[in-house]
């Protein structure tokens, strides 16, 4: 009988979670905050079109995880790659979430992700493809939209 647990470690989003419940287990957390905190808040997918140098459309699908929101926007980076899945980007969403936590920063946690080969991409075509990201039609994720109020907007 071969032992799978290495296997689960390779799935980043799975290894978060059964890191997340012993430490939520060993804190004695209620149940129901336990299942909340375990699952994302937010997800979205968009297919980005962007348009080549050749003049060729190409439509690239795109990830963003909000995992929390309770603490503050959410932060956290874009990643540029092939094989990125949306169960990476959970699982880092979350972990920046508790990264955030332990050093008492006010924000939540969040991931983004363009799956493309970088390589092949001019710069501008990488900042095409951010760009579409945050500020795309759905505009929830454009970066001021999760944003406290300073204390002179109040006036």
């Amino acid at each position: 009988m071969a032992d799978d647990s290495w296997a689960k470690e390779l799935n980043i989003h799975q290894a978060m979670v059964s890191r997340y419940d012993v430490a939520a287990q060993h804190l004695g957390l209620d149940p129901g905050l336990t299942q909340y905190l375990r699952a994302p808040e937010r997800e979205i997918i968009l297919h980005l079109p962007v348009v080549m140098d050749s003049g060729e459309l190409r439509v690239f699908d795109a990830y963003r995880v909000q995992h929390s929101i309770a603490r503050g926007p959410s932060k956290g980076g874009v990643r540029f790659a092939p094989d990125v899945t949306l169960d990476e980007i959970r699982g880092l969403a979350a972990e920046m979430t508790w990264k955030c936590a332990v050093a008492n920063i006010p924000f939540g946690g969040a991931k983004g992700a363009v799956v493309c080969d970088p390589s092949q991409l001019i710069p501008d075509r990488t900042g095409t493809g951010y760009a579409a990201l945050y500020g795309g039609p759905s505009g929830f994720y454009r970066p001021r939209t999760r944003r406290p109020r300073s204390r002179h907007e109040y006036r």
